[in-house]
């Protein structure tokens, strides 16, 4: 008997996400991996004076900043709270967090070279590491106590600017060293390219850790039924799977990008001639 022809389709070509991932979490990861390209394009173009911006006090760049960092922590915490329901294993998610600690130095190694003077040594990786870790302790916490912990995070940095000055100023300046500020207690932003401190965004991963675990506790809950639906469009998919690879795109994409531009630089001028 001759075998019976099944035509292919789209769907059958797409690049199916593991069983335990859902597809709208990875797009919403993706969406955050390709507005940070942009920005870091945008610096890299500011760096090499090809195009000058001020990446340090226009709101333009320091608001779109805060926004992508917000989304990839409220990701971040969202996963958590989605781990938690399908119960992943202690060992996976130690080597997960090995994966983003060893990240963590890598970036402090690379970003020494490029810009010794304002090295990364707390940012957004170094941050994920630490808020990982305390997750993972906070986890038999209710729901409202997470969500109580995650404002306290967000306010606790603009209430101790207001109380800043009447503290003792040896205290002020102590929180103010490189040590301890990555805690977030601090009156000048330290000399570095990229700063994520504990406080206030550790209250952005609590905010997603508790949404999502109330959300998840609910049959039939938006939140759940739209993160686990399936990536249909190309658009889609292609987003759902960068944000399943967002921690080596996150490594290698500035290497591409200002390794590319440098590139152009030495090049522009002898095409030109």
């Amino acid at each position: 008997m001759p075998t019976q022809f099944h035509p292919v389709t789209y769907a059958d070509s797409k690049p199916r996400a593991p069983r335990d991932r859902w597809d709208h979490l990875d797009v919403l990861r993706g969406l955050a991996m390709v507005w940070m390209t942009v920005f870091h394009l945008c610096f890299d173009l500011s760096h090499l004076q090809l195009w000058r911006q001020d990446f340090y006090h226009n709101p333009v760049w320091t608001w779109q900043r805060s926004a992508i960092v917000s989304l990839f922590l409220l990701c971040a915490g969202l996963a958590q709270a989605a781990a938690q329901s399908k119960q992943t294993s202690a060992t996976r998610f130690y080597q997960r967090w090995a994966q983003v600690a060893g990240c963590a130095l890598l970036v402090s190694a690379g970003s020494y070279l490029v810009f010794p003077n304002s090295f990364i040594y707390f940012g957004v990786l170094h941050g994920m590491a630490v808020m990982l870790l305390l997750l993972r302790l906070l986890q038999g916490c209710s729901d409202r106590l997470l969500l109580c912990l995650a404002m306290l995070c967000m306010l606790a940095p603009g209430l101790y600017h207001y109380a800043a000055s009447s503290l003792p100023a040896a205290l002020v300046e102590w929180l103010n060293t490189k040590p301890l500020s990555p805690l977030g207690l601090v009156t000048r932003k330290p000399a570095t390219e990229d700063f994520v401190p504990i406080l206030p965004w550790l209250g952005v991963m609590l905010l997603g850790l508790s949404v999502g675990r109330q959300q998840m506790a609910k049959p039939g809950a938006w939140l759940q039924a739209y993160l686990a639906r399936p990536a249909q469009s190309w658009a889609s998919c292609s987003l759902a799977w960068l944000g399943r690879h967002s921690l080596p795109y996150y490594m290698l994409h500035q290497l591409v990008l200002l390794g590319g531009l440098m590139l152009l630089v030495l090049l522009l001028p002898t095409a030109l001639d």
